[in-house]
């Protein structure tokens, strides 16, 4: 547990949390515009497939990447400790945007995909930073905690998409360069202030192989049915929200008739009612009271979803942004719910856990979202309310599901 300055920690993870999201995120404006506006090429019309294909499997290379990392990267930090681990994904993800980078250049999109499955990888390691901000109980309150790293998760995002989306005029591969600098502070940052942890009691002595093996995110579910409860219920819901997050971009460009610019606009709305919702959050009890304050901004999200499939292009954008609102408070009490009952399990891969879901999401909805927007974008909005929708009953089953689980010290 760590003991030492705990405000001085969370400010390092945090700052390091900005500038490596605001990477990840740059990205997002710009494919729909680099292969639905742009100039017909062997990029954006490789082996003859159709644009919007083409972008949806886009869409899934960096996701399905982070959904390999998250079932071990946070488990291989309660081994081997937080600080060791970021390091390392941080290196390897500046990597992973430089080849990127090459790959717009040269109008490989084969070498595209491999260089957005290769960086998801190693951005596995938001569990890492989760799992920081969860050993920093109870010197720090959990869920203010974890609403303060929200709050910078959303800045990120606020950050990230604004500046990708002003640079894409400059040339495709700029955002991505950018976002490799991005990582060079967080770099210093990491090697001058985060101290070691992790190391949870119980896997001293163990291989990595081991640790991976009996730790990963899918082996936790055979350990704990409530836990498994709560994967089907989040992935619902992560269904949902991503068909959301992945498809508003194209929505813009072919409803409201945006580019690059507007989109990064529009994002910026959303993530700064994120970023402001979540930084304001308080605490908000224990035991079932989280979920169902949850349950309630899961409906609104459902219900907004579902909305924006039928409206045009003013009131939907408002909408967008309105939606900011409950997905900021629905993602801060989760996690924190999760760590107060499944600590035992090891921070890191509780952590990772969540990762996964919303990686197995993100993957799931590409593929599926890029082919029902062949016949009409709006579909896939539609069917990300309905998964809210299912999510929301889920979660008032799991609200009362009896407490017995472990609670963190």
């Amino acid at each position: 547990m760590i003991v030492a300055h705990p405000k001085l920690i969370l400010l390092a993870v945090c700052l390091v949390a900005l500038m490596s999201t605001a990477g990840v995120a740059m990205p997002y404006p710009i494919l729909a515009p680099i292969f639905v506006k742009a100039p017909a090429d062997a990029f954006n019309h490789f082996a003859g497939l159709p644009p919007k294909l083409l972008l949806g499997i886009a869409l899934a290379a960096n996701p399905l990447g982070i959904l390999l990392g998250s079932t071990f990267i946070g488990a291989l930090s309660d081994r081997l400790g937080r600080r060791r681990i970021l390091l390392a994904t941080l290196v390897m993800t500046l990597l992973g945007y430089l080849l990127t980078a090459w790959a717009l250049d040269m109008r490989w999109y084969l070498l595209f995909l491999f260089a957005r499955f290769l960086t998801g990888v190693t951005e596995g390691n938001v569990a890492v930073a989760r799992a920081i901000v969860a050993d920093l109980h109870p010197q720090l309150d959990r869920s203010r905690s974890f609403a303060i790293l929200n709050a910078v998760l959303y800045m990120g995002w606020l950050v990230g998409p604004m500046i990708g989306g002003f640079t894409l005029p400059l040339g495709e591969p700029v955002p991505f360069l950018i976002g490799a600098l991005t990582l060079l502070p967080c770099l210093a940052i990491l090697l001058w202030v985060l101290p070691e942890t992790g190391e949870a009691k119980g896997l001293q002595g163990l291989s990595l192989l081991e640790v991976v093996c009996r730790q990963h995110a899918f082996s936790l579910l055979r350990q704990d049915k409530l836990l498994a409860a709560m994967f089907w219920m989040q992935l619902l819901f992560a269904l949902g929200v991503n068909a959301f997050y992945e498809f508003y971009p194209l929505w813009l460009v072919e409803f409201a008739r945006l580019g690059s610019t507007g989109i990064a606009w529009v994002t910026a709305g959303l993530c700064l009612l994120m970023a402001l919702s979540s930084a304001t959050l308080g605490r908000r009890g224990h035991g079932s009271e989280p979920l169902q304050l949850a349950r309630r901004n899961a409906l609104l999200v459902a219900v907004g979803l579902l909305v924006l499939a039928v409206l045009p292009a003013v009131p939907g954008i408002l909408l967008m942004v309105a939606l900011g609102l409950p997905l900021a408070i629905y993602n801060a009490l989760l996690p924190a719910w999760c760590a107060e009952q499944f600590a035992h399990h090891g921070q890191g891969a509780v952590m990772g856990l969540l990762s996964t879901v919303f990686c197995i999401s993100n993957v799931l909805v590409a593929l599926l979202g890029g082919g029902l927007t062949l016949l009409d974008t709006r579909l896939t909005i539609a069917l990300g309310g309905g998964m809210c929708l299912l999510a929301v009953w889920r979660l008032g089953r799991l609200a009362a599901w009896p407490v017995t689980a472990k609670q963190a010290a």
